[in-house]
């Protein structure tokens, strides 16, 4: 891979990782901003069972959302570590040790297999 392709995808890269950070962030700021709320709420009226019911699941849908966006999170910067400290051996797929298309770089930058590679493991799966 050019260099020029390795600064594109390290572009890409970094893109990934501010949004996905900046989504992580709503998730905070929406968790703490339903914490608040729920401690401010002092009436001497308790809240019906399915409401409460509704908000446990809503809270639980954040958690899993944030879940995932970190585990995206590591990803993309687990590829950051891998270009920068080996940019020649960035782009390699890691079971047939075949170049992986630019192509699929581009739409995937933390790839670490070839398309063939990664339908077999998902076929074995």
């Amino acid at each position: 891979m050019d260099r020029t392709q390795l600064e594109t995808i390290e572009r890409l890269l970094m893109r990934e990782r501010q949004k996905t950070l900046r989504s992580l962030g709503r998730f905070q700021e929406q968790s703490s901003r339903t914490r608040d709320s729920a401690d401010a709420d002092l009436s001497s009226y308790s809240f019906h069972m399915a409401d409460q019911g509704t908000d446990a699941m809503e809270r639980e849908k954040s958690f899993l959302f944030a879940s995932k966006e970190g585990r995206y999170l590591y990803r993309v910067e687990e590829a950051l570590r891998r270009l920068i400290n080996n940019p020649a051996e960035f782009g390699i797929c890691h079971s047939c040790k075949n170049p992986i298309p630019f192509e699929r770089l581009e739409a995937l930058p933390h790839a670490r297999y070839c398309l063939d590679c990664k339908q077999k493991e998902e076929k074995a799966a």
